[in-house]
């Protein structure tokens, strides 16, 4: 059988909704969702293989105006990431107005001469008579290949977006096997369900500020994973928030972790976490590589 296959960059400002919407391409939790922006740090594949053909979706970090080292990298990944694909997803809001880093985001992709598909989110928010005036502000602004409104909150859109990507496919062998939805080592995955938590569950700037390693990872005869996982903060004052009063909320987050990877795994999982202080990490080349950002 001939195969045919396809590498796709999902782009777009922090917070639009590219981790949402490729875990909905895939069918699996494989992105993690906040809403807080800046949540994907690195570039995470998401797998679709249907039949002949394989589609590779590429999740990166938000665009944004980097504050730390950390920030750097992750403009960084989304410049990579334009790069050499085989079509460019733009996704935005439903909003009649091309922002700047929007702006931003098509000169790249103008400068590769990618194929650009033009993807409009959250369209279960406005009506849809409002659709054609975010179109037309895009249009004046690049010749995007295609338009696709979506909402992959709700799912609506996605097959057709499917059936787009699929024209792009070229023939090839397939890049990864064909039962994989990701290409994240499960330890990368388990770290980041972590960290999704510590988004969902901690306010303003101490989520941004922590990091997850996994110490220990093996399982036993009978199946189930045992997990030792080390959060990092940036400060003594966030440790004391992150583990709570008596240790209610370390609690907190630490079992919907669990019941998030124990769903992920389709095994049970027991975890164990612990938190450490590591000063102004985000702003060390030797901890952001170590925590694998690099």
């Amino acid at each position: 059988m001939k195969t045919k296959s396809a590498m796709i960059t999902i782009a777009g400002r922090p917070n639009v909704g590219k981790s949402t919407l490729i875990n909905r391409l895939v069918g699996e939790k494989i992105a993690i969702v906040s809403n807080k922006p800046q949540t994907t740090r690195n570039r995470i594949c998401g797998i679709v293989t249907r039949g002949d053909t394989q589609l590779v979706f590429i999740d990166t970090p938000g665009f944004h105006k980097p504050r730390t080292r950390l920030g750097d990298y992750m403009v960084g990944v989304v410049k990579e990431s334009v790069a050499d694909v085989d079509v460019v997803l733009l996704l935005v809001d439903p909003i009649a107005n091309v922002g700047v880093q929007e702006e931003a985001l098509i000169a790249q992709i103008a400068a590769t001469g990618a194929p650009a598909i033009l993807v409009i989110n959250k369209i279960d928010t406005v009506e849809k008579e409002s659709l054609l005036a975010v179109m037309a502000a895009y249009a004046q602004k690049f010749n995007f290949d295609a338009v696709i409104p979506i909402s992959a909150k709700y799912k609506e859109g996605i097959d057709e977006l499917l059936a787009e990507c699929v024209k792009y496919a070229a023939e090839s062998p397939f890049y990864f096997p064909e039962d994989a939805v990701s290409d994240q080592p499960e330890r990368q995955v388990i770290a980041e369900i972590i960290r999704e938590k510590l988004l969902w569950n901690l306010e303003r700037e101490i989520p941004h500020g922590t990091a997850v390693e996994i110490t220990k990872f093996s399982e036993r005869d009978n199946g189930v994973v045992d997990v030792d996982a080390t959060i990092y903060c940036e400060k003594a004052s966030h440790k004391g928030i992150i583990i709570g009063k008596n240790g209610a909320m370390l609690k907190k987050i630490s079992t919907a972790a669990r019941e998030d990877c124990e769903r992920f795994m389709g095994t049970k999982v027991y975890l164990q976490t612990w938190v450490k202080v590591k000063e102004n990490w985000r702003d060390s080349q030797h901890m952001i590589r170590n925590f694998g950002y690099e």
